[in-house]
């Protein structure tokens, strides 16, 4: 892998990880698409470690609410009823949400990966993720925030989450959209969907290490990652920032555009190539 295609997928990473396209059908597309022939052994550890550096500009753009949380479970603990307060039953649902996703992701790993890699199935599936985006815009008429959430709202944003298991669904795109179904207001379910990513991240991060541990880690994989890392931190900071400025004003249609058209051209692409 050059130094070119680490910055090139770095920024595709920090990008569609919070923009609603799906980064897992970018990341499968992009190489496709260019007739990349990367090294399994280097491709496989740069995805784990570089889809980290997305966790970054997370944590620093909802530092504030992550502390709030945090502290707020902490204090709730200690008193004995830790979703007492907003913050800590946001806290709650966050990792109500979480379950649906963690406990399917387990249970058809194998599966999913079979699948994962073939850049037809990604293709065709964001046809998926323009659907939802279209269909959450449409239904969307909310006015609730976050402090009216419940159990049911983090379950059905939670298996909405699940759904981005598969490559071509947006995590971002799903769990906005079914934050817009469920009555919420778009900057507050885009607000939901981004601290919803920081568990799955760092989950699926975590079990990827675990594969990466038994595989072996290449020396000539640092480089790459180190550039695909920081390229990936720092444009994810840049989506996360547009895309919360964008949601206040303007509504998602133009990204289920975006995926529709994706989608079209790969299966052209695939059926030409043969």
């Amino acid at each position: 892998m050059t130094w070119l295609q680490a910055l090139i997928l770095g920024i595709t990473q920090g990008l569609t990880e919070y923009l609603p396209i799906s980064s897992s059908a970018h990341l499968v597309l992009v190489p496709w698409l260019l007739g990349w022939r990367n090294d399994e052994r280097i491709v496989f550890p740069f995805d784990v470690l570089v889809q980290w550096g997305t966790l970054v500009p997370v944590l620093i753009y909802f530092r504030r609410d992550l502390w709030a949380i945090l502290i707020a479970g902490w204090d709730g603990l200690r008193q004995g009823s830790p979703f007492a307060t907003p913050e800590g039953r946001l806290g709650g649902w966050i990792l109500l949400a979480t379950l649906p996703a963690a406990i399917l992701g387990v249970l058809f790993k194998e599966p999913i990966e079979a699948v994962f890699l073939q850049p037809v199935v990604a293709g065709a599936l964001l046809f998926g993720t323009a659907g939802l985006l279209w269909l959450g815009e449409h239904l969307g008429r909310g006015d609730r925030d976050l402090q009216r959430m419940k159990a049911w709202d983090a379950l059905v944003i939670g298996f909405a989450q699940a759904l981005s298991l598969l490559p071509g669904i947006s995590r971002s795109g799903a769990t906005i959209a079914a934050g817009l179904g469920r009555g919420f207001v778009r900057p507050e379910a885009a607000r939901f969907s981004f601290l919803l990513g920081i568990p799955a991240l760092l989950g699926a991060g975590l079990v990827a290490l675990k594969d990466l541990y038994r595989i072996g880690f290449p020396p000539q994989a640092i480089i790459p990652i180190l550039i695909g890392f920081l390229s990936a931190a720092l444009s994810g900071y840049f989506a996360i920032w547009g895309l919360m400025r964008m949601v206040r004003r303007r509504s998602l249609r133009p990204f289920a555009v975006y995926c529709a058209g994706v989608g079209t051209l790969t299966l052209l692409l695939f059926l030409l190539r043969g």
